[in-house]
């Protein structure tokens, strides 16, 4: 009898345990028993229910099997006279499963000589490609069946024909003596290296032209198949660089997903196309980007060589983009220092106005040269003025003396002459260079003093201070050296620059 439904669950971790030809003999020993209980079930309906099948006239329809199947089984199960009947009753030797798998990839497997051979006599294509474009031959180099190669080779198999690996049969050989029978054929056959590269690369030159004429046409590098995928997922796919660089050359997005999530990146990664990484990243991929999985390209890379190499690349990569954002927040705030330009106008705006001071005080320089030519008259007549203002005040205090400060004011070219109620005499002077006066031709100190002495006398001569008689003169001559420096120390300013370049 059949298993029933919970011993089939109860042996499924043991099944998946199997290898591939355990595993195929077990589905074959349950297939078995089904046909059994089939049969069973139509004996029993038979003979318990003679009366209402006459009735009825009904019967239970027998299980059956599509042909690709059944050849395929009896193919796995070595039944020389069953894939006989079956090639002799007009099934085809080519019918393939659903990986596109037929009986004579699957007899190389297994080593099915006498198989292989009927299969190869019925017509059966010796260069057939299953789904990842293995041929019979891959599938024999692989395992090492010397002779099963030999009889392929002698039925025309293609030594040349590349799988979507990139492998051609040899390359998966591991076997020497199958490896030697291989490599003595092909150089019987004269296959050079520039002939291997040319097959290598040929499915590669061939999706190079289609696409330089899709690129010439105007057609767009982005679209996408019903299963989402690009043209880049194809050449990253695949490791065709030239393909990919002439996309990305043409704008070719390299985050765009297929319909599981995955990028180009994804791709390149899964099938260990390490260059493929390296252009991809280069051109901006992620490698942090997730599939529909939460799987990152990382993730999905198999090859433990290429995942340390993608390891070390993610880190390198890291290490340039903590790079850039360290140069992004210097570019902020060099932007925002930028936003506070103004404040660097406003002290341009400070020196113009010195720039206008100086051109001030070389109006005011110009004036009082002038006043300079004039008749001596004038003078005499503003120092007898000066003079007798001097008197009239020193007539007030009485054997006071008058004491005169000339303060730095940072106001703008201010010169008075002011009382003050404690009978002092406050003369401030506004010097254009900040903490500098200048009287009698020279500096002073911020906060020199002169005496104004209104008496007269040898001791008003003496060296405390200045006489009356000289400070008239003195005050007179004060402002015209003062005008005279400062037309010296800051000549005439040039005319201003225009605004505009």
């Amino acid at each position: 009898m059949a298993a029933d439904h919970s011993e089939l669950l109860a042996e499924m971790a043991t099944v998946g345990r199997l290898n591939a030809t355990e595993r195929l003999k077990h589905a074959q020993k349950r297939r078995a028993q089904q046909l059994k209980v089939w049969a069973q079930m139509e004996k029993d309906a038979a003979r318990g229910s003679r009366a209402k099948a006459d009735k009825k006239k009904m019967r239970t329809p027998k299980v059956t099997f599509t042909n690709s199947v059944t050849l395929l089984d009896a193919a796995a199960r070595n039944d020389l006279e069953e894939v006989r009947e079956l090639l002799n009753g007009g099934v085809s030797p080519d019918l393939v499963n659903e990986d596109g798998l037929t009986a004579l990839h699957q007899c190389c497997i297994d080593d099915f000589v006498e198989i292989v051979q009927c299969l190869l006599d019925a017509g059966a294509c010796v260069n057939a490609c299953d789904s990842e474009l293995w041929t019979p031959l891959h599938a024999a180099a692989t395992c090492g069946h010397t002779g099963l190669v030999q009889i392929l080779i002698q039925a025309g198999a293609d030594l040349l024909a590349v799988n979507a690996d990139g492998n051609m049969p040899y390359d998966l050989c591991e076997d020497e003596a199958t490896l030697e029978l291989l490599e003595m054929v092909m150089a019987e056959q004269g296959i050079t290296q520039d002939r291997i590269d040319e097959c290598r690369g040929a499915k590669e030159m061939a999706m190079l032209a289609d696409l330089q004429t899709q690129v010439q046409s105007g057609a767009d590098v982005n679209t996408q198949d019903d299963n989402g995928a690009t043209l880049l997922h194809i050449a990253a796919a695949n490791g065709y660089m030239s393909v990919a660089e002439l996309l990305l050359e043409n704008r070719a997005q390299v985050e765009l997903k297929d319909s599981d999530g995955w990028t180009p990146l994804h791709a390149a990664s899964c099938w260990g196309q390490i260059q493929m990484v390296e252009l991809l990243v280069a051109h901006g991929a992620n490698l942090n980007t997730k599939s529909l999985l939460e799987e990152t390209p990382l993730d999905v890379c198999m090859d433990d060589e290429v995942r340390a190499k993608m390891m070390d690349l993610k880190h390198k990569h890291d290490a340039i983009m903590k790079s850039q954002d360290r140069q992004k927040g210097t570019l902020q705030r060099r932007a925002s220092s930028t936003g506070s330009r103004g404040k660097v106008v406003r002290r341009v705006s400070v020196n113009e106005r010195s720039s206008l001071y100086r051109r001030e005080h070389h109006k005011e320089a110009m004036v009082w040269q002038e006043r300079g030519r004039q008749p001596e008259t004038q003078d005499d007549d503003e120092d007898r003025q000066t003079d007798n203002e001097l008197h009239q005040h020193a007539t007030m205090i009485s054997g006071g003396a008058a004491t005169s400060h000339i303060e730095e004011v940072e106001t703008v070219d201010m010169k008075t002459v002011s009382s003050i109620g404690n009978g002092e005499t406050s003369v401030s002077l506004v010097s254009s260079v900040p903490g500098e006066l200048w009287s009698g031709g020279g500096l002073t100190e911020r906060r020199a003093s002169y005496q104004l002495n209104p008496a007269s006398g040898p001791e008003a001569e003496g060296a405390d201070g200045m006489t009356r008689e000289k400070s008239h003169h003195t005050l007179a001559d004060l402002k015209r050296q003062r005008a005279a420096a400062k037309l010296n120390k800051y000549p005439a300013p040039p005319p201003p620059l225009p605004l505009h370049w």
